[in-house]
């Protein structure tokens, strides 16, 4: 492994810790540090602007916001449904104030979290891994990575949100028990493989339109998850007497 690699997995590394274990609510700082320096290391490397996918950002913008629109519309049908809108119910959205949410969807989750997952996975490692391994292999490996990145969120999920964490598992919902144990070694392995494979997708995203185009469907499926986790609590609250009052 060359060293501008090497030194981007640790700067990666250490961002994934401090994000999810120590500061989260710097995660913003943290992220926007950490992004600077994945990109210095990148261009020192010799690497272009373009090479990182910062180019056509017209076209990311059409192809990011439709298929931001399109996580709207899946969003508000899940939602609609009763058979589907316990998927949404998640404490991590739930337990937050209004004023919380606002933050977390309009600066922890554009500043904190996508703006390093796409420039470090989408752009600097694939561009980097590209200069000694074929371009798939470089796709894949970065894909990779970005699974294994979310291994301690998913640990978080299994608690806040016990239906999706069975979902991510590959487990049959458990209809009426929602506070069932959900294995931890599946969901982490789920979770792994899902990201991985949305990181594929994610990449073709950026080399057909650009490092905006995933960006901006990466931006609406977590922001719009907080929207979709407080209507979800709204709709069920007539059939739930005791529901806790939306903050």
């Amino acid at each position: 492994m060359k060293p501008a690699t090497a030194a981007c997995l640790g700067v990666l590394a250490a961002a994934n810790v401090l994000n999810n274990r120590v500061a989260g609510r710097w995660a913003p700082l943290t992220s926007a540090v950490a992004t600077g320096t994945l990109l210095l290391i990148a261009r020192r490397e010799g690497l272009t602007w373009q090479e990182l996918g910062f180019d056509r950002a017209r076209q990311g913008a059409a192809v990011g916001g439709a298929l931001a629109g399109v996580v709207a519309a899946g969003y508000a049908a899940g939602v609609a449904h009763p058979r589907t809108r316990t998927l949404f119910h998640d404490e991590r959205a739930l337990a937050l104030s209004r004023r919380r949410v606002l933050e977390e969807a309009l600066v922890q989750v554009p500043f904190g979290t996508v703006l390093l997952e796409e420039v470090g996975f989408r752009g600097v490692l694939p561009a980097l891994l590209g200069r000694s391994l074929p371009p798939r292999a470089a796709v894949a490996a970065s894909a990779a990575l970005f699974g294994l990145w979310h291994v301690l969120p998913a640990l978080d999920m299994a608690g806040a949100n016990p239906e999706l964490g069975r979902l991510a598992a590959g487990e049959a919902p458990d209809e009426g028990a929602e506070e069932a144990a959900v294995s931890p070694g599946r969901l982490v392995a789920g979770t792994v493989v899902s990201t991985a494979l949305a990181g594929v997708f994610f990449h073709e995203l950026r080399r057909r339109a650009g490092l905006l185009a995933p960006s901006l469907l990466h931006l609406a499926t977590n922001s719009l998850g907080y929207a979709a986790a407080r209507v979800a609590r709204r709709l069920d609250q007539p059939s739930r007497g005791s529901a806790r009052p939306v903050r």
